[in-house]
């Protein structure tokens, strides 16, 4: 009789000990959530780089396919224009009241 509470008792306590392990321990269910966690953000901006790569190797395609990509590229981002062309600079209402916007000509 002894020996069977003795028994029951080790199973017990090696029962809690397997709990605590599964919910508390190293690789428990908390730091399964935590890495999942991890996993989903890591993917959300995995998607976000993605996109951007793809945005970034149609231009690329666009730039090398033709003439008409890198002239856009070039008034937009370096502000040329062609030879007869007038340059007009849009301000915004309260830039307008210190500073008069004026037309550029090329010579």
């Amino acid at each position: 009789m002894r020996a069977l509470r003795i028994i029951v008792l080790v199973l017990i306590a090696l029962l809690a000990w397997l709990q605590y392990r599964l919910w508390f321990g190293n690789g428990g269910a908390r730091e399964v959530e935590a890495l999942q966690q991890q996993v989903r953000e890591q993917a959300h901006a995995n998607a976000g780089l993605k996109q951007r790569n793809d945005t970034l190797a149609a231009e690329v395609v666009d730039l090398k396919s033709g003439e008409a990509a890198v002239e856009e590229r070039a008034r937009s981002e370096l502000g040329m224009i062609k030879p007869g062309e007038t340059f007009y600079r849009v301000v915004d209402s309260e830039q307008a009241t210190t500073e008069e916007a004026q037309p550029l000509e090329e010579q």
